[in-house]
């Protein structure tokens, strides 16, 4: 399947996706903040990063940003428990393809991430 990073300050966020992933036969890679994300982006060259966007250091936005000048073309998907409205219209103007409400639902977190791996864009409302 697919090489995915998972980047999350939150141990529990981050074992609760993988865990998730790992049955859908994902590989996964895992970071505690934005700038060893963006060292394991460049090292490891993932298929696709899940990431929060409050973290420790830098913003989840800003990672997304500086992840997407890196690969215009890259799949990102944001994982957080701030489900504003405002909020989802950033996200997306900042080039994810999809967001994931926390807490996570496997069936929720899998078919948005084969439909983004699949190329689409998944409709976060």
């Amino acid at each position: 399947m697919a090489k995915i990073l998972i980047v999350d300050d939150s141990k529990l966020s981050r074992r609760t996706m993988r865990r998730i992933l790992e049955s859908a036969a994902h590989e996964v890679v895992e970071a505690s903040e934005g700038m060893s994300a963006l060292e394991q982006y460049v090292v490891e060259q993932p298929d696709l990063v899940i990431m929060d966007l409050t973290m420790h250091g830098m913003h989840g936005l800003d990672l997304l940003a500086q992840l997407h000048s890196l690969n215009p073309m890259g799949r990102f998907i944001v994982a957080s428990a701030d489900i504003q409205r405002t909020t989802l219209v950033m996200v997306e103007g900042a080039g994810a393809s999809a967001f994931i409400p926390k807490p996570f639902m496997a069936d929720h977190v899998l078919n948005t991430v084969h439909s983004v791996l699949a190329g689409g864009q998944h409709d976060p409302h």
